[in-house]
């Protein structure tokens, strides 16, 4: 029913095909790049799109194709990463302070969850990274606690309206223990909207991870990453310009796929949109 509603919608198809594009470059990156992307060649340095190198090659000879393509596997790994530990995050933490309420909320949700919103998520990340150190395993815990509060706030906002339904007592009344009543009761009921914010995070964590590789914070040379093909391009950004712009579009066209996805998804999730549809 889902992929049939996407299918229907056109940006949200081509949103599928664009990630399907990436998830394949990601995972089969070895054998699509035409060269080794960590090759240096500086007499073949800041050459134009062209037979032999269909993105040209950056300031060090190295095939920008090959980088693109092995960049799109630390972009989808960071990804998924990301959005997994926080959303494992915020579901545990949503959880107690809607279902209990009481001091769990006030500690969760007042004092830790308020702490963590008081300053903007990229500059927490940054900070994160800049004391922890470049890499790819630090990159992804300094965006996952930089991040989980958002899936907090849903989880508990959705958990506190849906365990005041009348279908949640009468598992209450029928002695179903706490444990119970969150896996089968609420939390099937709570999932759509966090299928959405998944979606949109992902696109999130695209951007932030090639923000932070772009000011030095992400994966070490000589990795591929979009966001530090950026920053070694853009002293060429006149001179050579193709150094900047396979990246950025690639970065863009990832973005740009998750949000379609993301919207697709909320609308056809959304009950008041079923109901307008069927009226």
């Amino acid at each position: 029913m889902v992929l049939k509603g996407i299918a229907q919608q056109p940006l949200a198809a081509l949103g599928v095909l664009l990630l399907a594009m990436f998830v394949g470059c990601a995972l089969f990156a070895p054998w699509l790049a035409p060269h080794d992307p960590a090759q240096l060649d500086l007499g073949g340095r800041l050459l134009a799109p062209g037979h032999g190198h269909w993105f040209g090659t950056d300031e060090l000879g190295r095939d920008i194709l090959s980088r693109t393509l092995y960049g799109a596997r630390i972009s989808m790994m960071v990804a998924v990463s990301v959005v997994s530990i926080s959303l494992a995050m915020g579901l545990v933490a949503g959880f107690a302070a809607g279902f209990y309420g009481g001091w769990t909320d006030t500690v969760l949700n007042v004092y830790v969850t308020n702490a963590f919103l008081a300053l903007p998520g990229i500059l927490l990340a940054i900070a994160f990274v800049a004391f922890l150190g470049p890499g790819l395993f630090n990159l992804i815990l300094a965006l996952s606690i930089s991040g989980w509060v958002g899936y907090a706030r849903l989880v508990r906002a959705q958990v506190m309206a849906v365990k005041e339904r009348e279908f949640v007592e009468a598992a209450r009344a029928l002695g179903a223990s706490d444990l119970r009543v969150m896996c089968s009761h609420i939390l099937p009921n709570i999932v759509q909207p966090l299928i959405v914010q998944a979606a949109i995070g992902m696109a999130g964590a695209v951007l932030a991870e090639a923000t932070l590789s772009f000011l030095g914070l992400g994966v070490p040379p000589p990795a591929a990453s979009w966001g530090s093909m950026l920053n070694d391009g853009r002293s060429h950004l006149f001179d050579s310009p193709h150094l900047v712009v396979f990246p950025a579009i690639a970065v863009m066209l990832a973005v740009l796929s998750f949000n379609f996805i993301g919207d697709a998804l909320r609308d056809l999730l959304d009950p008041r949109t079923r109901l307008t549809d069927g009226l």
